[in-house]
């Protein structure tokens, strides 16, 4: 380093040091909102920053973002001490249910009023829903609590990490070795064991009706390719989770598609036959937004984080690491057990007839032409308009999750982001802003109702002051989608299930390109035009006037 280096790096005070550490760290963006003297320091740097409209949404594109780069780049997240902190924890929260790695620094109250009400420590209040949360307490610490924090990010399983900056902190000297001596870590892979994996194998071989059950950590391991290799050699069908839709090509014989409380016939009928149920890079947690795995099954259980392992379903073989180390060995094994070629067991064609026997039952909702427009024409209508391979479509919870989960064909790995449970309203919006940023050459298409668009709307603004072309397609149906038959009365009486707006004036009003569609034929030209305006460097959403469906899906 040359002395002129040294003495500027003397010169930096806490707020300066830690831009300077996320340049050294390959960081390329940053969320904010709304106020914090880190964000002109990371505009020093040269690093882009976003101004979002609420903190929440900042922390959902930091989110998006680290969903779309696999661990390759992470998103980082800056918002101002006290109010701005309490803010954010929706999205805290939900990156933490789902292990996404994103860097949270917020400001933080003096040292010396701290742990002192009514001030709001991040550090401490995020440790609940963060993987790793620390204070820097001294700014000779930046470097020693940035690189832990870095680590955290690129080793084990993911999650939220916090780094706190203490106003008085903030603003101290940085002694100029604290730069000079740091070094980015490195990621580490651990690798289950060579006999548990060809434990693992001969099960497989040997099971009378095996499946494969892929989760997120697929993508965020790199490993469709390993994946997809293992089950054509076995010839083992593949059921993927909400989280790992896109993990495994939807479009492949041995794909039964994806699934979270509602899920393909093919997918319903392997899950619930199987005797050997291989999981890869998944949890394996039971919740209402998945799909259940019935009893009386062997289950090998593969996952990064140790406590994944045995928590909801007993594990006959446990490989603890990461996923495409065990998947290179699995195919060393499975190779040695079965012969370099793989096998053939027709589990394909009986895969194709059934995936057949049901889209059939499905054909006329897909195609519908009912006005208010169906829920599943949208869907339809959104798999043949798009270019898989160059593609990222996300959604909201309810109605638009239930809908595409099953009939939207995912191709590409990551052209799909998907969650492991139910979210918050909204999330959608906030994951493609972060998604598009990420990829910037792909196509990025996000699915909301219309109670998702009341909680998260302003953020369309966002998107289209700062040129970041992503499309938004809102279900707009006047109501929340079944809620009347659980509140009966309070619907009836005080119509608490209803809402109204004119969505397409509101995203005009904002800047985005807009069309409001009301008939199933105009459904493809409008979109088209969306992503013609996308193409062309401009936000845009197309409304659609669709009806409550009574029955999201039938295979439950």
């Amino acid at each position: 380093m040359s002395n002129d280096t040294a003495s500027k790096e003397e010169e930096l005070n806490g707020i300066e040091a830690v831009a300077r550490i996320l340049k050294l760290e390959g960081v390329e963006w940053v969320s904010c909102f709304p106020s914090n003297n880190l964000i002109e320091a990371i505009a020093q740097e040269g690093i882009r920053l976003t101004m979002f409209r609420q903190e929440r949404g900042a922390i959902m594109a930091a989110d998006g973002y680290s969903r779309s780069s696999h661990r390759k780049k992470f998103g980082v997240n800056v918002t101002q001490g006290g109010p701005g902190a309490e803010n954010g924890m929706g999205g805290i929260a939900q990156a933490y249910a789902d292990n996404i790695p994103i860097l949270l620094i917020p400001g933080g109250p003096p040292l010396a009023s701290w742990s002192v009400k009514p001030n709001f420590s991040p550090s401490r209040v995020y440790a609940p829903i963060s993987k790793q949360t620390e204070a820097i307490f001294s700014s000779g610490q930046v470097g020693n609590v940035m690189r832990r924090a870095f680590h955290a990010l690129r080793n084990g399983t993911g999650g939220p990490v916090a780094v706190e900056t203490p106003a008085d902190i903030a603003a101290a000297e940085v002694p100029s070795e604290v730069l000079e001596n740091y070094n980015p870590p490195k990621r580490s892979i651990t690798s289950p064991s060579r006999s548990d994996v060809k434990e693992a194998v001969k099960l497989l071989v040997n099971a009378k009706r095996p499946v494969i059950w892929a989760g997120g950590g697929v993508l965020f391991g790199d490993a469709t390719a390993e994946l997809k290799q293992f089950a054509e050699l076995a010839d083992v069908p593949v059921f993927t989770t909400m989280q790992g839709k896109s993990a495994f090509p939807e479009d492949h014989p041995l794909s039964l598609g994806a699934g979270s409380g509602a899920t393909t016939l093919p997918a319903r009928k392997w899950l619930q036959e199987s005797d050997v149920l291989f999981g890869l890079g998944t949890s394996l947690s039971h919740t209402g937004y998945g799909q259940p795995i019935p009893p009386g099954k062997v289950i090998i259980h593969n996952s990064d984080n140790i406590t994944d392992i045995n928590k909801d379903e007993a594990a006959d073989v446990a490989l603890y690491g990461d996923v495409k180390a065990t998947l290179e060995i699995a195919i060393d094994e499975l190779k040695a057990a079965i012969g370099e070629e793989g096998r053939k067991t027709g589990v394909a064609s009986e895969i194709a007839e059934v995936r057949e026997q049901w889209m059939a039952e499905w054909h006329s909702m897909l195609d519908s032409d009912d006005v208010p427009i169906n829920t599943y024409r949208v869907v339809g209508e959104i798999d043949r308009c798009l270019d898989k391979t160059n593609s990222i479509v996300t959604h909201d919870a309810g109605a638009p999750r239930d809908s595409i989960i099953p009939f939207y064909h995912a191709t590409t790995p990551g052209g799909y982001i998907g969650w492991g449970k139910s979210t918050q309203l909204g999330y959608g919006l906030g994951l493609s802003i972060g998604a598009k940023l990420a990829a910037p050459d792909k196509q990025v298409i996000n699915i909301m109702g219309d109670a998702a668009f009341g909680m998260a709307a302003m953020d369309i603004e966002t998107a289209a002051r700062a040129e970041i072309p992503i499309l938004t397609v809102v279900l707009n149906n006047g109501v929340m989608t079944n809620y009347s038959d659980y509140m009966p009365y309070s619907s009836d009486r005080w119509g608490s299930n209803k809402l109204s707006g004119n969505y397409t004036k509101v995203a005009e009003g904002l800047g985005a390109h807009s069309e409001r569609v009301t008939s199933p034929d105009e459904l493809g030209p409008a979109i088209n035009r969306a992503i013609k305006a996308n193409q062309n460097g401009q936000t845009a959403l197309v409304e659609v006037m669709t009806k409550e469906e009574t029955t999201i899906s039938k295979y439950w």
